[in-house]
């Protein structure tokens, strides 16, 4: 009897655990399937979500085509069909490089399988292959890295264009583009370019670069009292000229361009009138430029140029018959002497070179100013009887020989500058001239930039500093009008035009530097607005 209720209870506790493992089995299987549904919900669901975007995208284009004419539906249909053709072909390619990959480790597999398999090497092969799939792996990834960089083009998107252009026109200060690659600003211009060019969006490149204009056109009016901020970006607007030249596929811009710069023409579109656009556009920071640097050196000219006596004790006492009034010496007027004027032109060199301003450029610019300081000198000592004498003749000579020094010093000899004040070199050397019949010859040729009032004016002006000088003849003074009469053209005006300007050009200027290359500092503060292509 014990013997049977022992079996009958070994039965009972038998049956339970038999129950516990089928319960827990039960328990397992129901999580694995409660894993599967949440994988296949998550699935489902991000499935809907994209049918959702594409259903919106599609339902956006219906709209948009109702609305327009039929050749715009066309090129809307077009240019849709080109961007999903385009992300296709990326996803194929990537698809490709992966099996391609993927043959490739298999192949090193069989052979390195067939080799060791007599050896029984497994564990051999088996370290052999992780490391050829380590090596693999950090091929593929610099593969991937250098035909990113290979596009060269900034990708953003249309919403984001008032922001990209605040923060790199409006926001961009000087000091911090002096510290980055010279016209960088307009090469990442360029490279956003690119991409509208690389995806056919004429309309977004229309609008990018008619913002970029406004743009800089505001930031110059606003700042035009700012040298810097001027200079800053008449260089980034010539740049970006030349940049459109030199990737336009014309042939004359392609000569000096390396093979890899010649790949990354603008394929799509011709932006030859944007060029003309970006030129006016240049020449409207040039013109303003100009003006602030006229006004920057303006009250300094005549205490420099005329003024200033250099050569100490070389003016003797004063003319007598003149009305009181004191030379000013460079010491009376510390603001207003050579040294400032100096100060000033070293000044405008330093911020032309550090926003690396075309050298050709730098050269009219500095034509066009020295053009305004002899002007202005002349036009003060035609009105000026004190300063119409033998000794300041010379003192004016020795202060113009240190501006035309500082052209030497600064390579800029062959700008043009130095003939732009032979006016008032030429009135110095008057002053200090014989005037005698003998000399009409030689006072006549020393004269050719000067016009024939201008020399009258002169003759009529000199007064001798002492006993020892003479006034100018009238009968001189008369056969010098006499003699100048067989000049061709003769101008006619006294005073010089201070608003003159010679014309301005801007000579192509290749670059170097190739777009792939360029990378977009932290500075700029658009690396949120832009990825790479």
């Amino acid at each position: 009897m014990t013997i049977h209720i022992s079996t009958a209870i070994l039965f009972i506790v038998i049956n339970i655990y038999s129950s516990c493992s089928i319960f827990r089995l039960l328990e397992k299987q129901l999580q694995n399937t409660e894993k599967e549904l949440n994988a296949k919900t998550s699935e489902y669901q991000k499935e809907i979500t994209d049918l959702k975007r594409e259903n919106e995208k599609q339902n956006q284009l219906i709209q948009k085509s109702l609305s327009l004419t039929s050749d715009a539906k066309i090129d809307a249909t077009m240019q849709h069909e080109i961007t999903r053709l385009t992300s296709e072909n990326l996803d194929l390619s990537e698809l490709v490089d992966q099996q391609a990959e993927q043959i490739r480790k298999l192949n090193k597999m069989l052979k390195v399988t067939a080799k060791r398999s007599k050896e029984g090497e497994a564990a051999d092969i088996q370290a052999e292959l992780e490391r050829d799939e380590a090596k693999s792996v950090e091929n593929v990834a610099q593969v991937k890295h250098r035909e990113r960089n290979y596009m060269g083009m900034l990708e953003y998107k249309k919403e984001d264009e008032t922001a990209l252009l605040t923060a790199l026109i409006q926001e961009l200060k000087p000091k911090v583009a002096a510290g980055l690659l010279p016209g960088l600003p307009a090469y990442v211009l360029f490279m956003c370019v690119r991409q509208t060019d690389y995806v056919n969006d004429a309309e977004k490149v229309r609008s990018f670069l008619t913002s970029t204009i406004n743009g800089i056109k505001k930031v110059v009016m606003k700042h035009h009292d700012d040298l810097d901020r001027v200079t800053l970006w008449l260089a980034n607007t010539c740049r970006f000229l030349h940049t459109l030249k030199q990737y336009s596929g014309e042939k004359q811009f392609q000569q000096e361009n390396s093979p890899r710069q010649n790949e990354h023409y603008l394929r799509k579109f011709d932006l030859g009138d944007f060029q003309k656009v970006f030129s006016d556009l240049a020449v409207r920071i040039y013109q303003t430029l100009i003006k602030l640097m006229e006004a920057t050196i303006q009250p300094s000219i005549v205490a420099a140029v005329i003024d200033h006596e250099a050569i100490a004790g070389l003016t003797g006492s004063k003319p007598s018959g003149l009305r009181g009034r004191s030379s000013s010496r460079a010491d009376d007027t510390p603001e207003h002497s050579l040294d400032s004027l100096m100060k000033a032109m070293n000044q405008f060199v330093r911020v032309l070179t550090q926003h690396a301003v075309d050298p050709e450029l730098v050269k009219q610019i500095f034509r066009q100013v020295y053009y305004f300081l002899g002007a202005s000198a002349l036009n003060n000592l035609l009105l000026r009887k004190e300063m119409c004498n033998w000794s300041k003749g010379m003192q004016i000579r020795y202060n113009l020989s240190h501006m035309e020094q500082w052209l030497c010093d600064n390579k800029l000899q062959e700008s043009g500058a130095g003939s732009s004040l032979e006016p008032i070199v030429q009135a110095s050397q008057l002053l200090q001239a014989r005037k005698t019949d003998a000399d009409l010859d030689s006072v006549c040729d020393m004269c050719s930039k000067l016009t024939v009032p201008q020399i009258v004016k002169i003759l009529n002006l000199y007064t001798p500093v002492d006993e020892f000088e003479e006034r100018v003849p009238i009968s001189f003074i008369r056969k010098i009008q006499q003699k100048l009469k067989e000049r061709v053209n003769t101008d006619n005006s006294l005073l010089m035009d201070l608003k003159f300007s010679y014309s301005v050009t801007f000579p192509f200027t290749p670059s170097k530097i190739i777009v792939e290359t360029i990378e977009v500092p932290e500075q700029l503060h658009i690396n949120k607005l832009v990825s790479r292509c």
